[in-house]
């Protein structure tokens, strides 16, 4: 097996295990370093990974669901993400690097604030227009819904973030492929992804039980600050 496919088989198990452990995280685990490996990984190749994840998630946490407050953010989901698609088209793939590593950074810095924002309606259409327009443009659309969800029970947090990925990422596959983001190549690239992303499931189910949150929640932040920097270094030194 080529290294290259085996370091992102890795990568995508262990954002799955971190995304269905705390509810989200597997863009911002692994899109810096898939895009390190092959440009073509982002977006369209790990937002198909997300929406498998997705689904397995929704349909485990099924009995935790409450659809309605997701409503607002989807209906903002879509202009942001036509926005993203929009942003695919205008540039190139070096500043792609850029918008990965600052979307992960900004990620990283939301999850870390100390203040609690109430989902109310309008936040929540806020929240899905950035969810929609970074998840299209960099696969990275968890943080803004996750900040507004963060203080409920966990497994409602998992439900609901599973069920509001399950449509914003179908959305965003939409328009990426009408952005021409979506090639018979990034479909090849997705297929190893695909049973990565039921092994770190999987493992998730398994043993995410036995460990604390906060523990899991700061190893997931510190990752994500590495591999954001490393996202905004490529682009700097022109890699």
């Amino acid at each position: 097996m080529d290294y290259s496919i085996a370091l992102a088989f890795v990568m995508i198990a262990i954002g799955a295990f971190i995304q269905s452990a705390i509810g989200f995280g597997l863009a911002i685990a692994a899109a810096p370093l898939l895009y390190f490996l092959d440009p073509a990984y982002v977006p369209a190749p790990i937002t198909f990974v997300g929406l498998l994840l997705s689904l397995v998630n929704a349909a485990h946490y099924r009995q935790n669901l409450n659809l309605k407050p997701l409503a607002a953010a989807i209906v903002g989901r879509i202009p942001g993400s036509l926005a993203g698609g929009a942003l695919l088209l205008w540039i190139d793939a070096r500043e792609l690097a850029l918008v990965i590593g600052t979307s992960v950074l900004l990620a990283v810095l939301i999850s870390l604030l100390p203040f609690r924002l109430a989902p109310t309606r309008n936040r929540m259409a806020v929240a899905g227009f950035f969810s929609g327009l970074f998840g299209t443009s960099s696969g990275i659309g968890g943080p803004p819904m996750a900040l507004l969800l963060q203080h409920q029970a966990a497994n409602a947090i998992r439900a609901n973030l599973a069920a509001f990925f399950v449509v914003s990422a179908s959305i965003s596959l939409l328009v990426q492929a009408g952005s021409g983001y979506i090639q018979p190549n990034h479909l090849v690239l997705t297929l190893p992804l695909l049973p990565a992303c039921l092994v770190g499931y999987w493992l998730a189910k398994r043993y995410a039980k036995n460990l604390r949150q906060d523990h899991m929640r700061l190893f997931s932040l510190a990752l994500c600050s590495i591999t954001g920097v490393v996202a905004i270094a490529q682009y700097f030194t022109g890699g």
